[in-house]
């Protein structure tokens, strides 16, 4: 083996290994990135979430004043109906 092939069979095997470390080096940026982009979908479903409770706690708050308002309601209608008897009954 000359001097010329030892040189040729190390430029090879030096291209491979630069070859094999630039795709190793894409692989990484594209898995960082990919990092990058689950962050970023973790953090805004963080958001939602909160703005989801938020909205939940309202929902819920609003639903408590409606059943307290509905409960009132009953009891008013409840006395209406018992005076409109007694009224009835004292006239018969």
């Amino acid at each position: 083996m000359s001097d010329t092939d030892s040189i040729e069979i190390a430029r090879r095997r030096l291209t491979l290994a630069l070859d094999a470390l630039e795709a190793a080096a894409e692989r990484r940026q594209e898995a960082d990135r990919g990092e990058e982009s689950l962050a970023n979908q973790v953090q805004a479903l963080g958001s939602d979430r909160a703005r989801l409770a938020s909205e939940l706690d309202e929902a819920a708050a609003r639903s408590r004043r409606l059943e307290a308002a509905n409960r009132e309601v009953a009891q008013r209608i409840d006395q209406a109906i018992e005076t409109i008897r007694g009224v009835i009954e004292t006239e018969e």
